[in-house]
């Protein structure tokens, strides 16, 4: 088996059949799997559009949480001593996974991981628009996950992707100097991708103007030289502040009365967004050529937009991350499986009289709430589906073990069985994400602790952190793949509540 897994976050864009196909007619060597993560809501249960072929696919629900958790998904669930991460709309040529083969035996015991070469073609007929030249960016820009190999030991060093940047920016710059700081190296490779420029409306440079909000965050992070050491360009921010001061300045001195100075204060707004809107406009199309009319017609309106949104995603994201801790944060909730783990396995049990706690679990459980954290119950019940035991039945043997262990902040069953297709049933993530929202923290700041593989699987897939305490029905390779093994349940609640940082 190839020593190497693809990951692949997707959002069921048109292009993911493409790039699977280019993928798995590769003639070098093939991925022992390609993790396959379906980034969509949950809700949102349309089959993706996949090809055949004689690689392992597998698919993983993350619930919508944006690229860098489902790329967390994806690795997490890797085995392999490499991960090649790629998106879902750039294009493979032949012979991308021989050269891709050749850069990982290239690469020496502390690479951390090796970068594709990135090619964005462009119209050869005109000049490219604003949208297009962006998108050539990728180009040049260092460490970008379009095609990225991460030695999975690196990625675990640093606990991989920062899932509090939300959208596709930063995240990998953010990723690539923790990986460095941890002293593994980062090389670029030969293999070559195209990344294809993908259609986007009038607004899409508006709606770029959110990543100001993870500049914040990278700033909180790594200080305020982050951009030198990552290697990033500084952009026109500081132009943008001295647009809305001017314009600002503009409103409140004419609302003051004074006109003279509003007057000035509003030629300096307007020379500034018409010099944003003329270096937009130079290297864009010509009149005459196709589409200018529209280019031109999108740089004005959205020249007057950007510096105000900018400065907004600004200031709300160095509010927001003000005290930010580093990746990951501490736990702050403890979802537990039911059946197994905090008490005794009755298959299908519908009776409260058979309910038994296991042992030291009510010590356990105190442990917990006396190191602050929030507790959860979650618990697969197919009985339901099976028609063997009714909700009715659960809930009061959900009852009955609170009665004996204490009440829980959150319960979430799942009634379905594994035919159903849920993404509520462990080890789909809906159960974990559910508890998380209901007791008003992230995901990433849960535990889920189990005693099966489906327990890990639903962690993993939700963003939560997860300990695996082995029974008798534990099989030895979800011991293996487990992020963390406890004895017993006390020995878990120690190892969550280092997590959560008691006694740092």
């Amino acid at each position: 088996m190839s020593d190497y897994t693809v990951v692949l976050p997707t959002v069921g864009r048109p292009s993911l059949r493409e790039v699977l196909t280019d993928l798995l007619g590769q003639d070098g060597p093939a991925p022992g799997r390609v993790v396959l993560v379906d980034d969509r809501p949950l809700d949102q249960a349309e089959p993706l559009d996949l090809p055949e072929g004689e690689v392992p696919l597998d698919v993983i629900r993350s619930g919508g949480r944006g690229p860098a958790a489902a790329r967390n998904a994806g690795w997490r669930a890797a085995t392999t001593e490499w991960v090649a991460f790629l998106d879902d709309d750039v294009r493979l040529p032949a012979g991308w996974a021989t050269r891709l083969a050749a850069d990982l035996a290239a690469a020496g015991p502390r690479v951390g991981a090796t970068q594709g070469r990135i090619t964005v073609p462009l119209p050869e007929h005109r000049r490219p628009t604003d949208w297009e030249r962006n998108t050539a960016g990728l180009e040049t820009a260092l460490w970008a996950t379009a095609d990225m190999a991460y030695r999975r030991a690196a990625l675990a060093a640093v606990h991989g992707f920062d899932e509090r940047f939300p959208r596709a920016y930063r995240e990998d710059a953010d990723l690539a100097l923790r990986v460095t700081q941890a002293g593994w190296e980062l090389v670029r490779g030969e293999r070559e991708i195209l990344h294809p420029v993908r259609p986007a409306d009038d607004a899409v440079s508006l709606r770029m103007q959110a990543g100001s909000g993870s500049d914040a965050l990278m700033r909180a992070l790594h200080g305020p030289t982050w951009r030198e050491i990552g290697g990033t360009g500084r952009g026109r921010f500081r132009w943008h502040v001295a647009t809305v001061a001017a314009g600002s300045a503009s409103a409140l001195l004419a609302a003051a009365g004074r006109r003279r100075a509003a007057t000035v204060a509003a030629a300096t707004w307007a020379a500034l967004t018409a010099d944003f809107a003329a270096r937009r406009v130079a290297p864009g199309p010509r009149p005459g050529e196709e589409g200018w009319a529209a280019e031109w017609r999108r740089m004005a309106w959205t020249s007057v937009a950007i510096p105000w949104s900018a400065v907004w995603h600004r200031l709300h994201g160095t509010v927001r991350f003000r005290d930010v801790p580093a990746w990951p944060p501490p736990v702050r909730a403890a979802l537990l499986d039911r059946d197994g783990t905090i008490v005794e396995d009755v298959p299908y049990n519908g009776d409260p009289a058979k309910v038994r706690t296991v042992a030291g679990a009510a010590e356990s459980l105190r442990r917990l709430r006396a190191g602050g954290l929030l507790i959860g119950m979650v618990t697969n019940q197919s009985g339901i589906a099976r028609g063997l035991i009714a909700p009715e039945d659960v809930g009061r043997v959900n009852e009955r073990v609170q009665d004996l262990l204490g009440s829980f902040d959150v319960v979430e069953h799942c009634p379905h069985g594994p035919e159903d297709g849920c993404t509520c049933r462990k080890p789909g993530p809906g159960m974990v994400l559910r508890a998380a929202r209901a007791l008003g923290v992230e995901p990433h700041e849960c535990v889920v602790v189990g005693d099966i593989g489906a327990d890990v699987g639903a962690a993993r897939a939700a963003g939560a952190r997860s300990v695996l305490v082995p029974t008798p029905v534990t099989r030895e390779e979800e011991v293996e793949q487990a992020e963390h093994v406890a004895a017993d349940l006390s020995s878990a609640v120690d190892l969550v509540l280092a997590l959560a940082g008691e006694g740092r």
